[in-house]
Order: C-alpha cells, then structure tokens, then sequence
C-alpha cells in the first residue's frame, strides 16, 4: 500500500511539472531548450578534446554517420532559411537517433584502457543525463508548435555484437557533430524567438 502511494505521489510530481511546463510561454522554453543543448555539446566537445590525440584513444574525423541520411543545413545561411517547425523536428530526430547509441556506448567503457574508462564512462552518463532532459524539452516545446515539429525521422542505429576502440570513437565523433547542430538549430531558434535580426543571429 505505501509503495502504491509513493508511485502515486511520483506520478502527481510529473503531472504537476508538465502542466507547469505547457504554462510557460514558448519563448522561455525555447531559451532553456538551447541552454541544455547548449550544456550536452560542451560535454561533448570536453571529452573529445581530452581524448584527442591520446595513443590509447585518438579521435579521428568523422566520415559516415548513422544519422547521415538526415538531410540538414550545412551551415548557418542555411538553417537561417528553414522554418521553426523543421528546425525543431530536425533537432529532435538528431536526438531520438542517439537514444540507443549512448546506451552502447555507456556499456562498452569496460573494453578501454583503465585510464580512459572513468573519464569517458562519467562523462556519457552526463550526456545521456542531459539528452534526457533535452528531450523532455522539446517534446513539450514541439506539441506547442503543430503537427510539423512534431515529426520525427526515423535514423535507426545497428547495433554490432562487439565494440571495440575503432567504434567508440566513431560514435564519440559523430556524437560530437550530431550535438553541434541540434545546438546550433536551437540556437537559431532561440535568436527567432527574441526577435533578433538574421544576421545577428
């Protein structure tokens, strides 16, 4: 009977914290939206950085990707071009695409060297932590902005039996550039929303 309560009780909390999140105005939404995405790519770029050029973990260039087959905007001219709703739907594919890839990855730190494990297996929990909470963001954000926002592309990860070096730093690198342009989309919303000029954007 009390665990029945306490899970009640949970249930109430999130309820209660949804609708205080559809009582905020889109624009503040879209702000704290781009602050957290804002805090997943600096992580990422933190934890490429550190393992940059490592003997134990180089991290190369990134060449394909599983989420390549997203058609998205090259550069800032260009995302400066597609409306809100894509913006949005775009960001929130890239994201859902690296739901199970973080997973994997969070599982296989076991196969580095004992002095990469602990910096990399903190550091991912933090991102999917993050990832997490961008989500619930924008799911919120996207059902105050249409059907549109609202679609997201489906970018399947194939997952292989084993994993070794050579697959995490592809995942790290392709991670790293996923998480730059759902920041960057978001970033260009953010700019919409404050009503600012294109090209102070």
């Amino acid at each position: 009977m009390a665990q029945r309560r306490i899970r009640g009780g949970k249930l109430m909390m999130v309820l209660c914290v949804v609708a205080m999140c559809r009582a905020v105005p889109i624009n503040d939404l879209i702000y704290r939206a781009s602050q957290q995405s804002d805090k997943l790519h600096a992580l990422s770029t933190m934890l490429t950085q550190e393992l940059q050029g490592s003997e134990v973990f180089p991290i190369d260039r990134v060449h394909a990707c599983h989420t390549s087959s997203l058609q998205t905007p090259t550069d800032k001219e260009q995302a400066l071009q597609v409306s809100e709703s894509d913006l949005l739907s775009l960001a929130r594919s890239l994201l859902q695409a690296w739901s199970d890839p973080l997973v994997v990855l969070s599982s296989s730190t076991n196969v580095l060297p004992y002095s990469a494990q602990s910096t990399l297996s903190k550091t991912i929990q933090k991102m999917q932590e993050h990832s997490k909470d961008l989500k619930d963001g924008l799911d919120i954000l996207s059902s105050k902005m249409g059907p549109a926002a609202q679609t997201i592309t489906s970018l399947p990860f194939i997952e292989t039996n084993e994993i070794g070096q050579d697959k995490i730093t592809k995942l790290l690198s392709c991670f790293r550039r996923d998480s730059h342009k759902i920041d960057s989309f978001l970033k260009v919303l953010r700019c919409r929303a404050a009503n600012m000029q294109p090209q102070m954007c």
